[in-house]
C-alpha cells in the first residue's frame, strides 16, 4: 500500500507541476509571442499586380499593453500592406483606443475595411471559461458602453478605412477595384443579411469589381453562406481566438464560440461548394479577465493576393 500511495503521490505531483507550468507558459510567455501568419492566394484577375493584405483582429487593446502596440506598428511598417482588413474587437478597456491609435498609426492612408465586434461597443466582463464548452457565450446583462463613435471616427476619418457593418464599400488599390461587404457582430445577432444585396448593388456593376471580399467579426455559418451567395472571392473573420487554449500541434480548436467547424476556427481554409478562401484570424489579444494563450499564439495574418493563372 505504501508503494501505491507513493506512486499516486508522484503522479499527482507531476500533474500539478505540469498544469502549473502550462499556466506559467500561457500567462507569462505565450500571450506575448506575437506572430505573423502568412498565406498566398491566387484570386486576382490574370495580369494583375500582387496585393498585400494585412488582416488584424481581436486586439482587445488595453492602454498598458505596449508590447502589443509596438509589435502591430512594427508589422505594419515592415509589411507595407496595400489593404487592411480589420475584423473587430479592437477595444479591451475603456481607454483601449489610446493603444489602438499608437498601434495603427503606420496604417494611416492605407485603404481598409472594418467591422465591429461586441467588444468595440461594450466593456469586457469576467466569464466562466468552462461555459464555452457548452456553446457560444451569452452576453453580460449590464455592461458599460465604450466610445465606439470615437473609434469609428479614427478608423474612417484619420486612417481612411470604410465601415462595413451591414454595408458595402469600394476601395481602389492601384488599378484594382475591390468591393467589400460585411456585417455587424453576428455573435450578438447584429448582422442584417437582408441588407447586403442592396448595399452591394449600390456600388455599381458587380462585374466591374476585380475582387469582392466578405468581412465579418464572428464567422457564423449563416454569414459565410450569404457571402458565398453574394459572390465573395475571399472571406475574412475573427472572434474565435483560435480557441485561445489548444492542445499543442492539434489542427482543431477545443472551442470556437460560434458554429464554425472547430478545424476551421483558425487559419486559411475554404467555405462552400465553390471553395471560397476563408481566413479566420486567431487574433492578437484576449480579454483582460482571461490573460492566457496556450498552444495558440496571438497573431495577425499577411496575405499576398496574386493573379490567377
Amino acid at each position: 500500500m505504501a508503494r501505491v500511495r507513493r506512486t499516486l503521490t508522484t503522479i499527482a505531483t507531476a500533474g500539478a507541476l505540469s498544469a502549473g507550468g502550462a499556466v506559467v507558459w500561457g500567462v507569462g510567455i505565450e500571450r506575448y509571442l506575437f506572430t505573423a501568419r502568412r498565406h498566398e492566394l491566387r484570386v486576382l484577375p490574370p495580369g494583375s499586380a500582387s496585393v498585400t493584405v494585412l488582416h488584424l483582429s481581436d486586439a482587445h487593446m488595453a492602454p498598458w499593453q505596449h508590447r502589443k502596440q509596438r509589435w502591430i506598428a512594427d508589422l505594419a511598417e515592415d509589411t507595407q500592406p496595400d489593404l487592411v482588413i480589420n475584423t473587430g474587437d479592437n477595444l479591451g478597456h475603456r481607454r483601449g483606443l489610446d493603444g489602438i491609435r499608437s498601434a495603427f498609426a503606420p496604417l494611416r492612408g492605407v485603404p481598409g475595411f472594418f467591422v465591429h465586434g461586441s467588444n468595440d461597443v461594450f466593456e469586457p466582463s469576467g466569464r466562466n471559461p468552462l461555459r464555452y464548452f457548452t456553446g457560444p457565450s451569452r452576453h453580460a446583462k449590464a455592461a458599460a458602453k465604450l466610445d465606439t463613435p470615437a473609434m469609428d471616427a479614427f478608423f474612417a476619418d484619420d486612417l481612411g478605412w470604410s465601415d462595413l457593418d451591414n454595408a458595402a464599400a469600394t476601395v481602389r488599390v492601384g488599378a484594382l477595384r475591390i468591393d467589400g461587404v460585411g456585417v455587424d457582430d453576428a455573435h450578438r445577432d447584429w448582422d442584417d443579411l437582408d441588407a447586403l444585396p442592396a448595399a452591394l448593388a449600390g456600388l455599381g456593376k458587380p462585374d466591374d469589381a476585380h475582387l469582392t471580399v466578405g468581412v465579418t467579426h464572428a464567422p457564423y455559418r449563416r454569414v459565410l453562406d450569404r457571402f458565398v451567395d453574394l459572390g465573395a472571392d475571399v472571406i475574412f473573420g475573427g472572434h474565435t481566438h483560435g480557441g485561445q487554449v489548444r492542445v499543442p500541434f492539434s489542427s482543431r480548436a477545443l472551442v470556437a464560440n460560434c458554429d464554425i467547424p472547430l478545424d476551421q476556427a483558425r487559419g486559411l481554409s475554404t467555405w462552400g461548394t465553390d471553395a471560397v478562401p476563408l481566413n479566420v484570424s486567431a487574433g492578437l489579444g484576449h480579454s483582460i479577465y482571461a490573460p492566457i494563450r496556450f498552444g495558440c499564439r496571438p497573431e495577425a495574418s499577411v496575405l499576398t493576393l496574386r493573379a490567377r493563372a
